[in-house]
């Protein structure tokens, strides 16, 4: 799954660490969703969506589109 995040966290100047603080997940996770290595959970996309004020499909995009 394509996603924003690391674009929408560098927009806000937060490192990994401090996004992972906010969405109280740790600093590999972060890392593994920007680099697709992870596709977050529903409950934890909905956190990310509503963080940054976006919908989820602002952020995540399914790469079979």
């Amino acid at each position: 799954m394509k996603n924003r995040l690391k674009v929408l966290r560098a927009e806000r100047d937060w490192t990994q660490a401090d996004l992972a603080e906010a969405l109280e997940v740790s600093r590999q996770t972060v890392n593994a969703i920007e680099t697709g290595k992870y596709d977050p959970s529903l409950p934890l996309a909905f956190k990310i969506a509503r963080l940054f004020e976006k919908q989820i499909e602002e952020i995540f995009e399914d790469e079979q589109e």
